[in-house]
């Protein structure tokens, strides 16, 4: 980690820049470094990964927070994992607005956060995590290694939150039943009323000799790296969710889902509309005045396509089903090219003398000369 270059750096963009900047950034480095430009240049294929690898922390922004934070260190997959709990204070423990409220209004509202029963199964929350795959990845799919952290039960005290040798021990408070009695005098007598008890948190259980891994909460937080299949077709920012790969559920509930964001980089050829791409055709006025066979980049490689004579900058050609498949199974899109006409900057002499015989033999000779009529009407001095 401590050769890595800084990201903003790689990318040519300061700290403050926006979400728009960061990706402009990226489609300029990745297009002047892209390995289709430089075959076998070693050297602009290290930049163009290294700009891959910039752009996938920068353009997630819970990765670019940490970046900024702890720099390199903050976006390691390893990050954090095995230290009993990231933020570690709680031990790794969730907790739930039913359990305060129902502390502080004589369990009346017991039910608020979905349960009341602290013994009861309970689902598991859902985790979220992201990828960052290339245009192509994702108009084809592939198959990616994701890493998450997730909460899973201890493995030194297998979810009992006891040291080893011990378990847990009757609550003295409560006698076991989780509730205790409490009376209220109130202008219209002594209301008897139940709450959770206080000692156990209506557990019935107290633990005496709390287990050092997990500090006797019987979980923990771990790092985890889960292989999946992102299908062809999905979008910048869509979620791909796996069921049952989230948080560990508690008292033998069923786990909670990993949200997985995908994050595509810009191409520097191509770009997106829907299930349609779009690309830039560069030509020359010859080219475009007289005709010829091109090859057209594609998705699926290049393929070659007459340009009729006569065809005008701005014109767009459709190429059929060579664009995104789409993700419901119902065939691909397009794709569309767009015809730029490239105008020379410098001209040779014999070049100039030549488009000036070809502009008479078109009988648009105004503005050439000086002492012609202007193409505005004019004399010129």
């Amino acid at each position: 980690m401590a050769d890595k270059r800084d990201y903003y750096e790689v990318l040519g963009v300061d700290k403050n820049a926006t979400e728009e900047q960061i990706k402009k950034a990226y489609r300029q480095t990745a297009k002047k470094y892209h390995p289709d430009l430089h075959p076998g240049d070693k050297e602009a294929e290290e930049k163009f990964k290294e700009a891959n690898e910039a752009y996938e922390v920068l353009s997630d922004a819970d990765k670019k927070a940490r970046y900024d934070q702890f720099g390199h260190a903050g976006v390691d997959p390893n990050y954090g994992a095995g230290q009993g709990g990231y933020g570690g204070g709680f031990g790794g423990m969730d907790f739930d607005l039913g359990d305060i409220l129902g502390s502080m209004f004589g369990g009346g509202f017991g039910g608020f956060g979905g349960r009341s029963n602290p013994n009861a199964p309970q689902r598991g929350s859902d985790t979220q995590a992201s990828v960052t795959i290339s245009f192509e990845e994702a108009a084809k799919g592939c198959k990616r290694t994701v890493d998450s952290m997730r909460i899973e039960s201890c493995p030194e005290c297998h979810g009992s939150g006891c040291a080893a040798g011990s378990s847990p021990k009757t609550c003295p408070e409560c006698h076991g039943k989780g509730q205790v009695t409490v009376q209220q005098r109130t202008p219209f007598g002594v209301i008897q009323t139940s709450k959770p008890c206080a000692k156990c948190g209506g557990r019935g259980t107290v633990i005496e000799n709390p287990c050092k891994k997990c500090n006797g909460s019987g979980r923990v937080r771990k790092a985890s790296k889960l292989d999946i299949n992102i299908p062809a077709g999905v979008d910048d920012r869509q979620i791909i969710t796996v069921r049952g790969q989230g948080n560990k559920g508690v008292n033998g509930g069923p786990a909670g889902d990993l949200n997985i964001v995908v994050n595509v980089r810009p191409h520097p050829i191509f770009e997106r509309d829907g299930y349609n791409v779009w690309v830039d055709l560069h030509l020359t006025y010859m080219q475009v005045a007289l005709g010829c066979t091109v090859q057209v980049p594609t998705l699926d490689g290049k393929v070659e396509y007459p340009i009729p004579a006569g065809t005008q900058p701005g014109d767009v050609y459709k190429l059929r089903n060579r664009g995104i498949p789409n993700r419901s199974g119902m065939g691909k899109g397009d794709q569309l090219v767009r015809i730029i006409v490239d105008v020379p900057k410098k001209l040779t002499d014999k070049q100039r003398e030549l488009i000036k015989q070809l502009a008479i033999e078109f009988g648009s000779t105004e503005g050439l000369d000086e002492g012609k009529k202007s193409i505005f009407g004019k004399k010129k001095k």
